[in-house]
């Protein structure tokens, strides 16, 4: 007989508070409140007088960077118990959801119709303010800024470059696709860097499995395309300009970019 407080420490509490490997049980909650969390989004909007459009999306980025650079913060031990909880998955989802929104309907309330700019500067000034508490650290390793931006900026030109000749790759040449996929080639070439360079580990069930299989992080590389390519050639097919396209691509670029910002900070310090 299952006993429930045990499942819920073993699956919930313990993975939070010893900030562990993610397990399947774990995963597939996350994933799970992942998409309620979006469709909640697609009806909260409306109601917030915001358009969920691609000026949103962009306008949204700096709280990708805010959020994983601060949930660095955690792992430099900046913040102690019980409250570095909140910074660690995936209670740091709900704070970072929290906290952008309030920002959000504070720019809308305020500054009217033209409130993305003002918005996406307090996004911005937290940002900077997360990263002036970390470069207070000592860097370590310098170049890994420069290496993943390179590494997974190549990869992704490379793709854009494929797809002007391929027309079956005609969807990569929109703006925002290829946001996501940069943002995915960034986030592989941090993992492998930390891994087969720096000997850190994959938190997550299935490419901690595939880089066990292969023997290398490279592994992410293909991973991340073959998820991504019908992902997005789908969403392009089969959605028309919509709020909940807009959305979907938000929520990828920034599955992509916030570990891919993470790992690089995290890399650079040492931590």
């Amino acid at each position: 007989m299952i006993d429930p407080a045990g499942f819920l420490q073993r699956y919930y509490i313990d993975p939070i508070i010893h900030d562990t490997s993610y397990n399947p049980v774990d995963t597939v909650t996350w994933a799970a409140l992942l998409g309620l969390s979006l469709l909640a989004l697609l009806w909260l909007l409306p109601r917030w007088g915001v358009v969920m459009d691609d000026k949103l999306v962009l306008s949204s980025l700096p709280y990708v960077l805010a959020g994983s650079s601060l949930r660095v913060i955690e792992d430099a031990d900046l913040v102690a118990a019980p409250w570095r909880y909140l910074l660690i998955t995936p209670i740091i989802f709900f704070l970072v959801f929290f906290v952008t929104s309030a920002c959000l309907l504070f720019a809308r309330r305020i500054w009217g119709e033209s409130y993305h700019a003002r918005y996406a500067a307090l996004g911005g000034l937290w940002a900077a303010a997360n990263l002036a508490i970390l470069f207070r650290l000592e860097i370590v390793n310098g170049w890994v800024i420069p290496a993943v931006f390179l590494l997974g900026s190549a990869l992704a030109a490379a793709l854009w470059l494929l797809s002007r000749r391929l027309s079956g790759l005609g969807f990569l040449r929109n703006r925002f696709n290829m946001m996501v996929i940069w943002a995915h080639m960034l986030d592989a070439g941090s993992t492998f860097i930390g891994v087969d360079w720096f000997g850190y580990y994959e938190k997550h069930v299935v490419p901690t499995a595939l880089i066990g299989l292969s023997g290398t992080a490279a592994v992410m590389f293909p991973l991340k395309l073959l998820v991504l390519l019908p992902a997005l050639y789908m969403i392009d097919r089969e959605m028309e300009v919509s709020p909940a396209r807009s959305l979907i691509r938000l929520t990828l670029i920034t599955l992509g970019l916030a570990p891919a910002v993470r790992n690089t900070l995290r890399l650079t310090l040492g931590i």
